[in-house]
């Protein structure tokens, strides 16, 4: 049997896309890329770049866009092919441990153990949430203020799982992990692994809802967000509390909006380089 693979079955191309204005155009953008077979994200000074296995790349991949049609945005981007490379080796090189309030040390594999009271072990390979990103740090550094005891907990769009684990080593009952990205949910099964959690790690989105919580974490994008609110208000429990980041501070008012619409009342939020977390209850 021939055991080998193409080139082109392991390398990835990156579109980089500059946009004007970047909120909420970066928002828009991700929603709609969302729909297509891209394995990753990440934000950019200037915009958004999205990584697609190459094999599932095609020359009118982007031709239903509808942003990319708006008057209201300048978008342009460029390709780049990105040939496998050792995620270890570079996560190495570029990855290293977070801090959080002294309290608790987000690190990879390779970093040696800290004293922090909290000690977690993620290797993100190309999933989000590492706690590098200002939206993931705001509602990791929440949460260490947060009673997470006993509670079940739903962990959406987990990228690493990296919230969920801190929950359930906060005292959680129980976590569940849905994200639409299949890479992600292989990525925070390995992770729950690392740090002796456990979980049900579910490929898809909202309509993967399927019970109730006391607290939810949807780190995600405000398009997303405003769009599946209902769906996490009908599947939070009285006086249950949910977490909303991924979003920048111009769009806390359309969150705080939509969140009232269905219920859920605003605690308070905290701010960093421009992106929100929020909290929320239901009374």
């Amino acid at each position: 049997m021939n055991t080998s693979q193409n080139s082109s079955d392991l390398s990835y191309t990156a579109y980089h896309f500059k946009v004007e204005p970047i909120a909420p155009g970066c928002d828009i953008l991700l929603a709609e890329l969302g729909e297509l077979p891209f394995e990753s994200f990440e934000n950019t000074e200037n915009g958004l770049s999205a990584y697609i296995l190459t094999k599932h790349d095609r020359e009118n991949l982007l031709e239903n866009l509808q942003i990319l049609n708006s008057d209201e945005f300048e978008i342009s981007f460029e390709t780049e092919i990105i040939e496998q490379v050792n995620w270890n080796e570079a996560w190495e090189t570029n990855f290293h441990p977070i801090h959080i309030v002294n309290r608790c040390t987000i690190r990879a594999p390779f970093h040696p153990k800290t004293n922090a009271e909290i000690d977690i072990i993620i290797e993100p390979k190309m999933s989000f949430g590492t706690g590098h990103h200002a939206t993931t740090f705001q509602i990791s550094e929440m949460l260490l203020d947060e009673d997470c005891k006993g509670k079940i907990v739903l962990d959406m769009g987990c990228g690493t799982g990296v919230l969920g684990i801190l929950a359930q080593i906060r005292g959680a009952k129980s976590a569940d992990f849905i994200d639409i990205d299949q890479w992600c949910v292989e990525n925070t099964t390995e992770n729950l692994e690392r740090n002796n959690c456990h979980g049900n790690v579910i490929l898809g989105g909202a309509e993967k809802i399927d019970k109730n919580y006391n607290l939810i974490l949807a780190n995600i994008n405000r398009n997303i967000l405003v769009r599946d609110i209902p769906i996490y208000a009908k599947h939070l429990q009285e006086k249950g509390v949910i977490f909303f980041s991924g979003f920048y501070e111009n769009d806390l008012e359309i969150i705080k909006e939509s969140a009232l619409n269905e219920g859920l009342d605003y605690v308070k939020h905290q701010l960093k380089d421009d992106w929100v977390a929020a909290k929320f209850t239901k009374n």
